[in-house]
């Protein structure tokens, strides 16, 4: 048998290693991302840089002015006003990260290699994780046009919801992303049309979010527009591909306009042809563009 001594100092020697190890591991988790967050404010300590850099010397042309740093040209009075702030995004674009955890998306948002990213990641849970701030631009879009924009990359937040497009979205994922909305489009007036999908604004590469996230419960909440209950026939000179246009799709390859069209509003079948009710779901949706 050990004295009580003994047995007194063998217990707090083996409370010390418990307390080292939680120690550890604690920090082990808050450091995780330590690194690619000093790369992060890295980039953005350069960014201001770049902003307060003075611009090059003008070309020699009598018609070419340089602006100071404040963007004040010496060959005009100046008058500054009072009334003015940041741009504001005015668009979501809404993805799907077509992985399999919150945290592989993560890592590939913090590898430089990758050369994509997001402003929010949402996890199977409704973890919600900020990547970059919102007057930030990141890079999500891609090659992608939406009406007559053709970089929605600087004018737009993009959201990445964990999911790899072959199943449902959590409930618990979507009420995530209906606070996160609804904090953005109070914050930045964002109009009620202006929150769309990935394939929306990229019809020949993107698929996301999949046939499996609710549009309709987003348009319901004012995040997003849908169609009446009741369809109307479209007239008989009611043009399809103009009419696509109109709400924002680029239509210079058809096929694949219905079938981001179809993937948004139709869901259970993504044919690249119009149906007769296709048609009508088209024209009401149209209609509400004007």
């Amino acid at each position: 048998m050990l004295n009580d001594g003994i047995m007194k100092g063998l217990n707090v020697f083996i409370f010390g290693c418990i307390l080292t190890l939680l120690i550890t591991s604690c920090a082990a988790k808050k450091n995780k991302y330590a690194e690619t967050n000093e790369i992060h404010t890295q980039h953005v300590e350069e960014i201001v840089e770049d902003i307060q850099k003075p611009l090059p010397p003008p070309q020699p042309s009598p018609e070419v002015f340089v602006a100071d740093v404040k963007g004040k040209r010496d060959d005009l009075d100046w008058v500054g006003t009072v009334n003015f702030d940041m741009r504001r995004p005015s668009y979501v674009v809404i993805h799907h990260t077509a992985q399999e955890s919150l945290d592989q998306t993560i890592r590939t948002f913090t590898l430089e290699s990758t050369q994509v990213s997001a402003h929010y990641v949402i996890g199977r849970d409704g973890k919600t994780v900020q990547m970059l701030n919102d007057y930030l631009r990141s890079w999500h879009a891609g090659v992608s046009r939406w009406g007559k924009i053709t970089d929605m990359n600087s004018q737009s937040i993009g959201i990445e919801l964990d999911n790899n497009g072959k199943e449902p979205f959590s409930n618990l994922q979507i009420n995530s992303l209906l606070r996160l909305l609804d904090t953005l489009k109070a914050h930045y007036r964002i109009p009620t049309e202006n929150f769309i999908g990935h394939s929306d604004i990229a019809p020949t590469r993107k698929q996301d979010p999949s046939v499996y996230f609710p549009w309709k419960l987003l348009a319901e909440k004012g995040f997003g527009i849908w169609y009446d209950d009741s369809l109307a026939t479209p007239p008989i000179d009611f043009n399809p591909a103009l009419a696509l246009q109109i709400i924002g799709f680029d239509t210079r390859n058809m096929p694949a306009a219905i079938i981001a069209f179809k993937r948004h509003y139709v869901q259970s079948d993504i044919l690249p042809v119009f149906t007769e009710s296709d048609l009508k779901i088209l024209y009401n949706i149209y209609l509400k563009q004007n």
